[in-house]
């Protein structure tokens, strides 16, 4: 079994690799080639080959493709964090922001 890539410790590079690769196998044992892929993906096939080659193409791309491969459930939980303490809690119940505070200014 290789050993599993702890996305903590990874950099950016090493965790779009591993989703890719991940994405490359899911297609192998659906039994897809890269074409057959693209064209249910809505996608061309270069965008597939870049994906797998070098771990590069739009969030539009990348859902497309996973909604072809049947995986788009497991595009849900990402950013979907249960909150683990009282103060997360007491966060996710505010409503929610639509953009970031402003930063104070600091005069010389």
């Amino acid at each position: 079994m290789p050993n599993k890539l702890h996305f903590k410790l990874a950099t950016p590079e090493e965790i779009r690799r591993t989703l890719c690769d991940r994405l490359k196998a899911l297609r192998l044992r659906q039994n897809l080639g890269q074409a057959e892929l693209a064209a249910a993906a809505g996608v061309s096939r270069g965008t597939v080959q870049n994906l797998e080659s070098s771990a590069q193409c739009s969030l539009d791309s990348l859902v497309r493709i996973c909604a072809a491969l049947g995986a788009v459930d497991d595009l849900e939980p990402l950013f979907n964090r249960e909150p683990l303490s009282v103060a997360e809690l007491e966060r996710a119940s505010e409503p929610l922001r639509k953009r970031a505070r402003a930063r104070a200014k600091h005069e010389p």
